[in-house]
């Protein structure tokens, strides 16, 4: 049997459940407008994310800044749709390379089975074992602060999850009846690997790299926050809400916009991940 075959109908199955799911296309529409609004949105106002007006600074949200001002005079509103491509742009990149590693790893891990498996799931146990934090500090030392520095320390570790669920999958698929008949009727097994296995493991990598975007997007901002991602005169939603933070009693808005959308773009991701995996989970089907 052709497990592209088998996949397809899955796959059209999935998602029909998944459009059916209100909370997933809710989640969904959300991320379709941050998208939207992160490339159009700065044309919308005059004033650039680095442009300073000192005589307007710690102005409130009016017509004229829409999301009020800051400590230097700076529009909101622009700053925040900067840091919206910011952290859109680590949180996709960091999921994406996370996919790519952690699908290689854990489908060769899985596939091969045995003692190399056992050793290759202990080396991610002691990369796991790293503190994050002091992962990031080293390559600050060694590379300086910057989102190339933000999305290597988060990949450094980040793609275990995946090569784990992907390794669990194969072992559960790959004695199946049409993988055998795949050995019998002479395929390699580069083409079992990617042909049968890896594709039918497809609905497991969409959920996971959906559920691991929110999680890239608020280490982005918690490691801004302390001061550790981008430097001025870029922004992120973490720098801000760092910056906003002193100012919350005087001035609340410029803490709670950039917080306002940290949780709104993590709750949509775990809303259409929630809805994936329960689109693409073999269980729920019938």
């Amino acid at each position: 049997m052709n497990a592209t075959n088998c996949t397809l109908p899955y796959f059209r199955e999935s998602i029909f459940r998944l459009k059916e799911n209100r909370a997933a296309m809710v989640g969904l529409w959300l991320l379709i407008f941050l998208f939207i609004a992160a490339v159009i949105a700065p044309f919308f106002t005059p004033y650039s994310y680095y442009e300073t007006h000192l005589s307007l600074k710690n102005y409130p949200p009016s017509k004229e800044f829409w999301f009020g001002t800051d400590e230097l005079g700076r529009n909101v509103f622009s700053r925040i749709w900067l840091g919206a491509r910011i952290s859109l742009f680590v949180g996709i990149s960091a999921a994406f390379i996370d996919m790519i590693i952690g699908v290689i790893y854990g489908a060769f891990a899985g596939f091969i089975g045995g003692k190399i498996d056992e050793m290759m799931m202990r080396f991610c146990d002691i990369l796991n074992s790293l503190p994050q934090l002091l992962i990031v500090i080293i390559l600050l030392v060694l590379m300086g602060p910057g989102l190339t520095t933000i999305i290597l320390a988060l990949t450094l570790t980040g793609w275990i999850n995946m090569a784990r669920i992907i390794r669990g999958h194969i072992h559960q698929i790959k004695h199946l009846d049409f993988v055998m008949a795949a050995k019998a009727l002479g395929a390699s097994r580069f083409r079992i690997l990617t042909h049968h296995l890896i594709t039918n493991a497809v609905g497991s990598i969409i959920t996971t790299v959906t559920l691991t975007i929110p999680g890239a997007i608020f280490t982005e901002s918690f490691l801004s926050f302390l001061g550790l991602g981008v430097q001025a005169p870029m922004a992120s939603w973490g720098t801000m809400a760092s910056d906003g933070l002193p100012a919350l009693r005087f001035y609340p808005w410029r803490l709670f916009f950039p917080a306002f959308f940290i949780s709104v773009t993590m709750f949509a991701f775990n809303l259409l991940g929630d809805g994936l995996r329960d689109a693409f989970d073999p269980r729920l089907r019938r």
